[in-house]
């Protein structure tokens, strides 16, 4: 199993109401809660659902800080998932209705939609759309504060090695999203960090 699909589904006693939908302001609550225990092991709190059912689920998504690289082991996301259940057994506003909690983390297929998310797809093949222009395919060779640095990978005949274009800078107000492509060998270049986009790392 990859990385990101990875998820630890210990199963407990009591948590919050689960009848509202994700996003809903118990899930809001939970998240305020469970977010300093995940600061406190070096990770970001992505999201926090509450998926109703006759088990309840709590789904939190972890993930690596900005300025890392590579996925959450299942090691951390074991560890992860026992500290937030010690946190909801330890809520004072648990109502004592059973639940399920699963913790994963991102998956290549999530949208490259904020700044973090860029950072953490560095030295990733990925492909760009761009409001008001052509969309990009390339792979991020740097992110800074107003934008994203891509070299793009031009089309070559089948069976030809793939040839770099010049470096492009998109500002972040011209992205409309992006997309990590999945690659199952990669070269490292000069000046690009090894990164492996096959399924075994989160996005």
């Amino acid at each position: 199993m990859s990385n990101a699909e990875a998820t630890a589904s210990p199963d407990h006693t009591g948590t919050g109401s689960g009848s509202a939908p994700a996003h809903n302001p118990e899930a809001a609550r939970l998240r305020a809660r469970l977010e300093p225990a995940v600061q406190a092991n070096r990770l970001y709190l992505e999201d926090v659902a509450i998926i109703p059912g006759s088990h309840r689920v709590v789904h939190v998504v972890v993930d690596l800080p900005q300025e890392e690289t590579g996925g959450v082991s299942l090691d951390v996301i074991a560890d992860i998932s026992r500290v937030l259940s010690d946190v909801l057994d330890n809520d004072p506003n648990d109502d004592g209705r059973p639940y399920d909690l699963e913790v994963s983390s991102p998956g290549v297929g999530r949208p490259l939609t904020e700044p973090r998310h860029w950072h953490r797809a560095r030295g990733r093949m990925v492909k760009v759309n761009v409001i008001q222009g052509e969309n990009v395919t390339g792979r991020i060779h740097a992110v800074d504060g107003g934008g994203v640095t891509v070299i793009p990978e031009m089309p070559v005949k089948k069976g030809m090695k793939p040839r770099q274009g010049d470096p492009v800078k998109l500002p972040f107000d011209r992205i409309r999203n992006g997309k990590v492509e999945i690659e199952f060998s990669h070269l490292p270049e000069d000046g690009l960090e090894p990164e492996h986009n096959g399924p075994s790392e989160e996005a």
